[in-house]
């Protein structure tokens, strides 16, 4: 029998250390599919309606890939109010007669479709990714409207419920196409978003739309009045003309968008370099066995790289400078791109010092800097991928001036004009977050395998520090704390922060857009730089002043 070496013992642990964290992540997207649970899907049909999965599904072409954005919006949120799955809406960008759109999809089994105020974050995330990308965006309408018992943290804000219409004209101003179809309710506040799309269907006998409903009406002004007659399809297809077309049920009104999107002349393009795509040479699976388990070991990013571009083939830049972030041009499924990665790997500096893996010194910042430059320079769209703990501290460190680095660097991408797309492979610390394209850095679209980690700084260092504040606070209060009670403390505190750290905690609040299998990072990549295509570049790269 052959020996198993140490390095195959540590491949197979971490192989399976992600194969496990699969297995989760699978494990819950299936119980966020469910929605609000099987009755109410069972209710939804007996209706005669398609739930939002399925009118979607139905809606794309199925020999196409899609990906969803999103799905954990409001994850272990709002339990008070019995949770709110997916945020309440479906967001998928797929083709719809082979033309890339994003749908939309209101999800009536969760709450009757109400609006949580994750709910508006993320479809004001929607619209952002379709104004962003000049890319169709098909609203599916279901949806009770706000959410009362937290109508406070939904409506009057800019980045609430409102903010959704003022897109609507925006989009409409900008060419970008625009189609609702109203299949439930369609009330209040909610009402205006069909009628500023470009076109508006409605479903007979379960579509309606109005300003209020028969009760409130009942109400305000004492009319007695059914919802159909008040704004059902026939009043709005035969009276008011509010809607365009009426459609005997969700499939007629499914295939309707079909044949209308069908119809749509191509679009201007930002001109990306693709070329033939080709599948990396070294097998993509082999990623689950190199990233470790334990997430501050060191490992070779190089070889990350190498299973996730095309052929497996990368042209390095400055490779013997700034060693704890490599920098190269590729491509992704025939796209050319030009890569920044954090090493892990612990490497040697140009003065033959050891420098820490996933953390930036000055150098490395200074040549991503130059390198996103570059990439600007040549119109090549720009993947991050991010395993950084942050930037390098210490008085070598100040008196080298890694601020003044960081900031060049950070300036840089900042001003970035060409698309980007960030993959959180690992951890995610600090400034490191910000300076590798984090989600204040307007990516394209961010996504997080399930090693990912978000944080100001690690787990360990943030506990304790959080500790001695606390032992501080107490002491301050003339209250002795012992030994036992700091321990305590010590595991309350790290217990909260792992939480606060988990990529799951993260998606819930949309600082990620999904979290994904590593097999599907060339799809995302794919997908984002044939969305961001659409839109051709019309800013001029400046990184304004810095110092140097």
């Amino acid at each position: 029998m052959a020996k198993v070496t140490v390095q195959e013992l540590e491949a197979n642990t971490n192989e399976d250390n992600i194969r496990m964290l699969l297995s989760d992540l699978k494990q819950r997207l299936d119980k966020i599919y469910e929605g609000g649970g099987k009755s109410k899907i069972d209710k939804q049909h007996e209706q005669g309606k398609l739930t939002a999965r399925e009118r979607v599904a139905y809606l794309l072409d199925s020999d196409l890939p899609n990906i969803e954005i999103g799905a954990f919006a409001g994850y272990n949120m709002f339990k008070e109010q019995g949770g709110c799955p997916s945020g309440g809406v479906v967001v998928m960008l797929g083709y719809i007669k082979k033309r890339q759109c994003l749908v939309v999809a209101n999800d009536s089994t969760v709450k009757a479709g109400a609006w949580f105020p994750i709910t508006a974050k993320k479809n004001l995330r929607a619209q952002e990714i379709a104004i962003e990308n000049k890319l169709p965006i098909i609203y599916l309408v279901d949806s009770a409207g706000v959410f009362l018992p937290l109508q406070d943290e939904v409506f009057p804000d800019k980045e609430h419920f409102g903010r959704i219409f003022r897109n609507n004209a925006v989009m409409s101003s900008l060419g970008i196409p625009q189609i609702a179809a109203i299949m439930g309710s369609c009330v209040a506040g909610g009402a205006y978003l069909p009628i500023m799309s470009d076109e508006a269907m409605i479903v007979e006998k379960t579509g309606t739309i109005f300003l209020a409903g028969s009760y409130l009406v009942k109400a305000a002004v004492g009319e007695d009045i059914d919802n159909e007659t008040l704004g059902g399809a026939t009043t709005h297809c035969e009276i008011s003309g509010v809607t365009d077309y009426k459609c005997k049920n969700d499939k007629a009104c499914l295939d309707k968008i079909k044949f209308i999107v069908d119809k749509y002349g191509d679009f201007q393009k930002a001109g990306f370099n693709r070329s033939e795509p080709k599948i990396p040479k070294l097998n993509p699976k082999e990623i689950y066995s190199i990233i470790p388990k334990t997430r501050d070991k060191p490992y070779e990013v190089r070889e990350i790289i190498k299973r996730l571009v095309d052929d497996s083939e990368f042209e390095e830049y400055k490779e013997l400078y700034g060693k704890t972030i490599v920098c190269c041009y590729a491509r992704i499924d025939g796209w050319a791109v030009g890569i920044v990665a954090n090493q892990r790997a612990i490497v040697k500096s140009k003065k033959g010092e050891m420098q820490f893996g996933g953390v930036i010194y000055s150098d490395s910042a200074d040549k991503a800097a130059q390198f996103i430059m570059n990439c600007n320079q040549k119109k090549i769209p720009l993947v991050f991928l991010q395993d950084v703990t942050g930037f390098m501290v210490g008085s070598r460190s100040e008196h080298g001036g890694i601020i003044k680095d960081g900031a060049k660097m950070v300036n840089a991408q900042a001003n970035s004009v060409v698309p980007k797309f960030t993959i959180i492979t690992g951890n995610s610390y600090g400034a490191g977050n910000y300076a590798m394209c984090g989600k204040a850095y307007d990516p394209r679209l961010i996504v997080a395998w399930p090693t990912a980690r978000l944080a100001v700084m690690g787990g360990e260092q943030a506990a304790k520090t959080l500790l001695q504040i606390e032992v501080a606070t107490q002491k301050a209060k003339e209250k002795e704390v012992s030994k036992e009670d700091q321990e305590q403390m010590l595991k309350t505190i790290t217990d909260r922060y792992n939480e606060q750290m988990s990529p799951y905690y993260a998606a819930a609040r949309l600082w990620v857009d999904a979290i994904i299998d590593p097999m599907d990072t060339r799809k995302w990549i794919s997908m984002g730089i044939e969305m961001a295509n659409h839109s051709p570049i019309d800013k001029k790269f400046n990184v304004g002043v810095i110092q140097t």
